[in-house]
């Protein structure tokens, strides 16, 4: 079995933790301040300030629900739904060869938003790992969140102009 280690995001793990919940707080809060990509009734999809790529994104239910054992039928395929349509945005603006797609529920299985669903959307490439994370303690992120944010904002605007 291959290991993967991301020792820098133990920074993230162990930071302090807003008071409020950061995508409770996003919907309420100008859109593009707050890196949300994309709205619709039940959920939406907001950049990661913390990325482990460039493109990576978190679909969210607007609701403040734990687990996807408290989501109803409609906001199960909506967030699917979203899923998908990110994958589809992000292919088309920065066009990686994969994506790793999952949700962490519970603190034990890695959630570091435990309260708020949030499935995470992150694309990948052929050699995006790299030695300096190990070496250096330093993360390359070779493209900055707000260039990330428009270009994938831009694909979500013309999958609806289709």
């Amino acid at each position: 079995m291959e290991r993967i280690f991301a020792p820098w995001r133990i920074r993230y793990v162990l930071a302090p933790k807003p008071k409020d919940c950061i995508f409770c707080s996003a919907m309420k809060g100008n859109e593009k301040e707050m890196l949300v990509v994309y709205k619709a009734k039940n959920s939406f999809v907001i950049m990661n300030k913390n990325p482990y790529n460039p493109g990576h994104v978190m679909v969210c239910p607007k609701r403040h629900v734990p687990s996807t054992e408290e989501l109803n039928d409609e906001e199960i395929l909506e967030l699917m739904t979203l899923v998908n349509l990110s994958m589809k945005a992000i292919r088309l603006s920065m066009n990686p060869e994969g994506f790793n797609v999952g949700i962490n529920l519970g603190a034990v299985a890695g959630a570091g938003i435990e309260g708020h669903l949030h499935v995470h959307v992150v694309p990948r490439w052929k050699g995006d790992t790299s030695f300096m994370p190990v070496l250096a303690d330093v993360q390359i992120v070779p493209q900055a969140l707000e260039e990330s944010y428009e270009k994938i904002r831009e694909a979500f605007e013309s999958l609806f102009r289709k």
